[in-house]
């Protein structure tokens, strides 16, 4: 029997971080995702709605293998 993998992450429009899409609330303006995170320091809006450009997600810190 397969197992099911879920992936429950959406990506913040306000600062580009993926997060658990149930940790976050709604853009003001058009409803887009805003993460926990941005929502504790006050942003109520995503980039687009600021008239900011959309924010690409950070990069994972490089590993020495």
């Amino acid at each position: 029997m397969a197992q099911i993998h879920e992936h429950d992450a959406m990506i913040c429009r306000a600062c580009g971080r993926e997060e658990r899409a149930s940790e976050g609330y709604p853009c003001t303006t058009c409803g887009t995702f805003i993460c926990l995170i941005c929502t504790f320091q006050g942003v109520t809006q995503c980039a687009k709605c600021r008239g900011e450009p959309i924010p690409t997600p950070p990069m994972p810190p490089a590993t020495n293998a």
